[in-house]
């Protein structure tokens, strides 16, 4: 054996040592008042000011699974199932939303919408239910469903109650089971100025619809659409890795920064959509429901669908007003390299100074200027409120589209 690899095998012997003494608490556990940021483990580290978790796992005192409603009226005004949803530590942050399309499905607009089932949102679909599941390592967890009446849908979703999400990381451990036909999600969304400028909307989605195959989930940057045929589309259909369904438990993550999203699955990067990233402040969003238009299906009377969720956590940047932080962070903490879930440790503190809390992109040489950035053929180079690479790839210019995206061409 040469010197050269011996030295190589012990270097690799070296950086093994170091992950697992990583891997097994490397880093104190502390909390979040001990935070100035939050460093995720992305191929890129990205820099986050605030950090929550919402745990589902032990709440066997709130369990209450009811039984559908059938009165299209009677499910908009349900109450909560249980006092865990007037609790402060949730309605703080998450909305329960009892809307429906009625006025949607009146106006006859195929371009807004081509659902075909009346459908409306629930309190009385969202529900603590306690974990049968042999060796679940938590006793109970979070359901929302959606159900086919006989001539109606009922659906859940929980909308954040701020609307100023403005980059995130964010993780939901759960499944969906249940009948062909209806959608589970976890997606970021900004609505349109006017409801009709849907090409305005700014969204990216983690969608697992029930009619695909067991081991498909859907990524997508809305708006999806295309203005010319050799742009690239913005929506994925992925399969799972190492032969997963959806209807095993398993870590699904969405990180929003600035000019992408990426979707992780189980720690591992499963794919990144640079093209349609959004980019104003939106709120964040978790739903089950199926309206019987051509994204959802139609789910036949009588059936049901649900996406479980043990555990949901995020770390994120805020633009409301006594949520943004300014200055230097000196204590990085990190919710992927912990022992614990749901609580930090800390990376690193002290003297040194890291990246501001509420990072922005640095700011872009000129043009003309020797290591300018370059925009990529099909990213946006323009927009309001955009703030990446203004300068296009040699080859291309950037073309106006509207006021709020431009693309090199």
């Amino acid at each position: 054996m040469s010197s050269g690899s011996s030295s190589r095998r012990l270097s690799l012997l070296v950086a093994a040592v170091l992950l697992v003494d990583v891997a097994l608490g490397a880093y104190p556990l502390t909390t979040d008042s001990n935070c100035g940021c939050y460093r995720t483990n992305a191929t890129t580290s990205n820099y986050f000011a605030h950090h929550q978790f919402f745990d589902f796992r032990s709440l066997y005192q709130y369990v209450n699974v009811t039984k559908p409603i059938g009165s299209f009226d009677a499910n908009a005004e349900a109450p909560p199932t249980s006092s865990f949803f007037n609790q402060q530590t949730w309605t703080k942050t998450w909305s329960i939303q009892n809307w429906n399309n009625t006025d949607l499905l009146r106006s006859n607009d195929t371009d807004l919408s081509d659902a075909t089932v009346q459908m409306v949102n629930s309190p009385n679909n969202i529900y603590i239910e306690r974990n049968n599941d042999q060796g679940a390592n938590g006793q109970t967890h979070m359901t929302m469903r959606t159900v086919r009446h006989s001539d109606f849908q009922s659906a859940a979703e929980i909308e954040s109650a701020s609307q100023g999400y403005q980059f995130l990381s964010i993780r939901m451990f759960a499944r969906t089971k249940g009948d062909s036909g209806a959608v589970t999600a976890m997606f970021t969304y900004r609505p349109p100025p006017m409801p009709k400028e849907i090409q305005l909307v700014q969204e990216a989605d983690l969608e697992i619809r029930t009619r695909d195959p067991p081991n498909y989930v859907q990524y997508t940057n809305q708006p999806s659409w295309n203005s010319t045929s050799d742009i690239p589309d913005a929506t994925r259909n992925v399969t799972l890795p190492g032969g997963r369904r959806w209807s095993d438990w398993a870590t699904y993550r969405m990180d929003w920064t600035p000019g992408s999203t990426s979707w992780f699955v189980n720690g591992q990067l499963h794919s990144t959509i640079t093209f349609q990233a959004p980019r104003d402040p939106a709120m964040v969003m978790f739903n089950t429901w199926s309206d019987g238009g051509s994204w959802s299906g139609v789910m036949p009377p009588g059936k049901e669908a649900y996406m479980q969720v043990q555990w949901i956590e995020m770390v994120y940047n805020n633009t409301d007003p006594g949520n943004i932080k300014t200055g230097k962070c000196v204590n990085v903490c990190s919710i992927d390299e912990t022992t614990r879930l749901g609580q930090p440790v800390l990376i690193t503190g002290g003297q040194q100074p890291q990246p501001p809390q509420n990072p922005q992109p640095p700011q872009q040489p000129q043009p003309n200027q020797p290591g300018a950035c370059a925009a990529a053929k099909y990213s946006q180079c323009a927009g309001k409120n955009f703030n990446g690479c203004k300068a296009c790839a040699a080859g291309t210019t950037c073309k106006f589209q509207n006021d709020y995206y431009s693309q090199c061409l």
